[in-house]
């Protein structure tokens, strides 16, 4: 006799199916950043060098990246259920993996591992809340699922921090275990199949986006430390992707039959504009997040676990917005409550573009928790808004390039602002070193100890004269993704306004899966 509960059952333990998909959901988003502050201590350990110690965090991104587009097939193909348990059960060992690798080899594998089993868990949980909920449930829903996918990335630098100092670095994946293993009991116990159905796999499909996708994330996250295209490695990386992506969109829109991407997805004006949205919330928020820990620790001396302290009001401003606006949406039309996040997220980075190095840590604390609130303000309505219009037969498939985009978005941020940082300290460095050269009589004075006429008063100098440089860049970053969200409200009429709670809901026939 089947164990396996039915769909009415799940309906009915509604909160317990709920808590353990956002179990597993926190579980694999903590993982893309809480690793982060521990790789000090992992290069140590495991005797790597800087370059090689970076293999951990890329290893893990490529490899989620590159599965991420399978989710959709993979449950036609065996069934969701079955989907999610394999890659909570994969992804619990491969964490056991990690916290026991005695070898960079080995850390790099177990974490190809991670990101191959756990790119499946965020789509998946969205696809689930959608289905057990009913219409006017939905914004909560949304809710929920959006704390747990972006309150995970912002606290995982803290709690990765505090489990480092506190305990060891292989913590940060033994974590793992214990809610993994509630998150499986869980699923296994309340969470019911969707038929499975027979689905060809276009091959082609799979390979070129494969491809184009891993070759990107390998330029976006090499870049920087080649010297973008001076290397060869990063021009043939760059020209492979842009042959593998134009080969899956010719393909695409030419195959007869069954495509990778489901054409249907694409005739869906809300899924694409919101998908969109998507990549710009990911490019600001993990760009923001990149740029953080950087200045803190690296201009104002901040300790890692205080650095994590005064960054967590982000956390605390997205879960606030997310309880808010769960009841909002259904009320009131989620584009304006999008414009007021969007707007809440370039005051916050505004107030991030006062900074300087003698402040305290109050300017930081605020601006984080204001741009939480922009963050939970957009997000939610941003979820809804891209699914209201889809089909719930393509939710298997449109969830995950929904993360998949945002993903890229946050890839993409961050290499930009790593890029604009390091050019723009340069250049800062050039235009205030030539004003500080002997004989300028503009120049006010100086202590002795900074004499631009002793070898130590210079080497002091120059010191002095980065960090200031250093400041300027990390100024015009912050205006930078501030221009970049304002430019964006505009493009907010773009997307339908989504169906009411309280309008008639959609075809029987529709909702089959």
């Amino acid at each position: 006799m089947s164990t396996t509960p039915s769909p009415a059952e799940a309906r009915a333990h509604r909160g317990m199916v709920t808590i353990s998909i956002m179990l597993a959901t926190i579980m694999q988003a903590l993982d893309t950043t809480i690793a982060n502050v521990a790789l000090p201590h992992m290069q140590g350990s495991l005797q790597a060098s800087q370059d090689q110690i970076t293999w951990v965090l890329t290893s893990y991104i490529v490899a989620s990246a590159i599965t991420l587009p399978l989710t959709g097939w993979l449950c036609a193909r065996w069934g969701r259920r079955q989907v999610f348990i394999v890659s909570i059960v994969g992804f619990t060992v491969a964490s056991a993996l990690c916290g026991m690798a005695n070898s960079l080899g080995m850390i790099v594998g177990a974490r190809l591992l991670q990101g191959v089993f756990g790119a499946a868990l965020v789509p998946l949980s969205q696809a689930v809340l959608l289905d057990i909920n009913p219409p006017q449930k939905v914004g909560q829903a949304m809710a929920i699922w959006g704390a747990g996918i972006m309150v995970g990335p912002i606290l995982g630098p803290m709690l990765g921090g505090w489990l480092t100092e506190n305990f060891d670095w292989r913590w940060v994946f033994f974590i793992n275990l214990p809610v993994g293993a509630f998150a499986l009991w869980g699923i296994v116990r309340y969470l019911p199949e969707n038929r499975p159905k027979e689905s060809a796999l276009d091959m082609f499909g799979l390979v070129t986006l494969s491809l184009g996708i891993g070759l990107l994330q390998m330029f976006l996250d090499r870049g920087e430390q080649l010297d973008w295209f001076a290397s060869w490695e990063i021009r043939l990386e760059a020209a492979c992707a842009a042959i593998a992506f134009a080969y899956f969109a010719v393909h695409t829109w030419t195959v007869e039959g069954v495509s990778f991407l489901n054409r249907d997805l694409i005739r869906d004006r809300n899924f694409v504009i919101g998908s969109l949205f998507g990549f710009v919330v990911g490019m600001v928020l993990y760009g923001t997040m990149a740029l953080l820990p950087l200045f803190l620790q690296g201009l104002l001396d901040y300790p890692v676990v205080f650095t994590g302290e005064v960054t967590a009001p982000r956390g605390v401003g997205t879960m606030i917005a997310m309880i808010v606006v769960g009841r909002l949406v259904g009320r009131i039309d989620v584009r304006a409550i999008m414009v007021a996040g969007f707007g809440l997220t370039a005051l916050a980075l505004w107030q991030m573009s006062q900074v300087t190095l003698q402040m305290d840590a109050s300017l930081m604390v605020w601006s984080g928790f204001i741009q939480g609130l922009g963050i939970g303000f957009t997000f939610v309505p941003l979820s809804a808004a891209t699914f209201a219009t889809l089909a719930p037969r393509l939710r298997n498939d449109g969830t995950p390039i929904f993360s998949l985009l945002r993903n890229i978005g946050g890839s993409v941020g961050i290499s930009i602002v790593q890029a604009l940082l390091t050019r723009g300290t340069v250049q800062a460095h050039e235009l205030i070193a030539s004003t500080v050269a002997p004989g300028n009589a503009a120049l006010p004075g100086l202590p002795p100890m900074l004499s631009p006429e002793s070898t130590s008063g210079i080497a002091l100098l120059n010191a002095e004269v980065t960090r200031q440089a250093a400041l300027v860049s990390y100024v015009n970053d912050f205006r930078v993704m501030m221009a970049v969200t304002l430019l964006s409200i505009p493009l907010l009429v773009l997307i339908r306004r989504p169906r009411r709670s309280s309008d008639p809901a959609p075809p029987a026939a529709d909702a089959a899966h």
